[in-house]
């Protein structure tokens, strides 16, 4: 017992809060920042939006906080039994003196080899010079065509096409449905983005509109679901395209090897779309603004002539027939300029009303297809009609039990029969039966 409180008088009396706080610092020092890989237990969301967990394996568990700032950055739904892979730091929680990691980033467990896939890809292409800004194309100031790469069921299909038809709505728009993820995504884009190229060509048929630039578009989502926009060979196809491709995968934090490779990367879908459509009214106003400066011109150019006018009038003393025959050229001159003003915004204005009336006929063809094919239906369907083969003669017999008689071995003698014409029915008895 004096043994005891003799080591106890020699050792450093530590208050409880002030332990807690060294070693801390002793875990901060030694540990962080750690990465930690394990599988979520016990998860909720509090309402102030700090998420509370436990990680855990065969061998051990860890208490987990993750704070709403870091948990907001989240792009999927962490639930028990998810495999994690998390990066915070490790500290002690000290009004309860536990053992905490406070967590700033999560990731599903498998990202870090999809990077690590990505990095290595990224270097080969890159070394290849794929991603030199020197080949990359320069985008149409005013496509005639635009081509769209997406899913059918994707919600930046929607986005991409309201913003071309609010912007620019006579511009011919082809779309190559191809899927966005999964394991036979990259071969369904490399296929609609072939597609596109061969319309890229100048077309062989009057009026048809060539493509001149391509949109390869989709929502955001994990590494996993934009895996397909790394795929190698879709890498490879993107650099083989005769026009240029304008690439809007995921939210503007993501990269993909397809942003790296394509002539022009867009943060959205919807910033997609608007990097090639310039809007009809900003053209408009370009168009006045080009009229103005014309008519500016023309006005001075004039000014200037009257003034030599008036010069050589005050040194001739009084008019002459050759400043009179000047006055005659000037006016014929400030006429011609009017008039090639005039019919300079009346062609720009038949060339937009143009490209908004190509969209007219567009529709009236669809509509007449489907018109077409409903007719054809309807044809076939009356084909069908019993009544045209009851007109021809023949009858319909049904049993008493309403079953249809179709052989005569159904039929018995002395049994009711009701026969359908075209006009009625007949009801019949069974005199005799006879089968072949």
């Amino acid at each position: 017992m004096t043994d005891s409180l003799s080591a106890l008088s020699t050792t450093r009396l530590w208050q409880v809060g002030a332990l807690c706080r060294a070693v801390a610092d002793a875990l901060d020092a030694r540990f962080n920042p750690v990465s930690v890989g394990g599988e979520i237990s016990g998860y909720t969301r509090a309402a102030s939006g700090h998420c509370y967990f436990s990680l855990k394996d065969d061998a051990g568990q860890l208490r987990c906080a993750m704070f709403r700032r870091a948990a907001g950055l989240l792009d999927f739904v962490p639930r028990d039994g998810d495999r994690v892979e998390v990066r915070g730091r490790l500290g002690v929680y000290e009004p309860r003196g536990e053992l905490q990691l406070v967590v700033e980033s999560m990731r599903p467990a498998g990202q870090g080899t999809l990077f690590e896939q990505f990095l290595k890809l990224k270097a080969k292409l890159e070394q290849e010079g794929l991603f030199d800004p020197a080949r990359k194309k320069v985008m149409p100031a005013l496509p005639h065509g635009i081509g769209i790469v997406t899913s059918l069921g994707a919600a930046a299909l929607h986005d991409v096409v309201t913003a071309l038809q609010r912007r620019v709505p006579h511009i011919t728009v082809t779309l190559a449905p191809a899927s966005v993820q999964g394991e036979g995504a990259p071969r369904e884009l490399c296929q609609a983005l072939a597609s596109l190229y061969a319309l890229s060509q100048v077309p062989a048929s009057p009026g048809a509109v060539p493509l001149d630039v391509i949109l390869l578009v989709r929502g955001g989502g994990s590494m996993e679901d934009l895996w397909a926009f790394n795929d190698e060979q879709l890498v490879r196809t993107m650099a083989r395209s005769p026009v240029p491709i304008i690439c809007g995968v995921g939210h503007e934090t993501d990269f993909t090897l397809a942003d790296f490779v394509a002539d022009l990367r867009a943060p959205t879908p919807t910033a997609a779309a608007e990097l090639v459509s310039e809007p009809t009214s900003v053209l408009l106003g370009q168009i006045g603004g080009l009229d103005t400066r014309l008519q500016d011109a023309m006005e001075r150019f004039v000014d200037r002539q009257s003034q030599r006018m008036d010069l050589a009038t005050s040194r001739l003393g009084r008019p002459s027939a050759l400043a009179q025959r000047q006055r005659i050229v000037l006016s014929s001159v400030e006429q011609r300029l009017q008039h090639s003003a005039r019919m300079a915004m009346h062609i720009r204005q038949s060339e937009i009303s143009r490209l908004n009336q190509n969209l007219l006929p567009i529709l009236w063809r669809t509509w007449q297809r489907s018109q077409d094919r409903t007719q054809r239906a309807a044809l076939r369907l009356g084909l069908l009609d019993p009544s045209l083969v009851l007109k021809r003669g023949y009858a319909w017999l049904t049993l008493e039990s309403g079953h249809t008689l179709t052989s005569a071995a159904q039929a018995h003698p002395g049994q009711r029969v009701r026969a359908s014409l075209t006009d009625g029915t007949v009801e019949l008895m069974v005199a005799s039966q006879e089968s072949n």
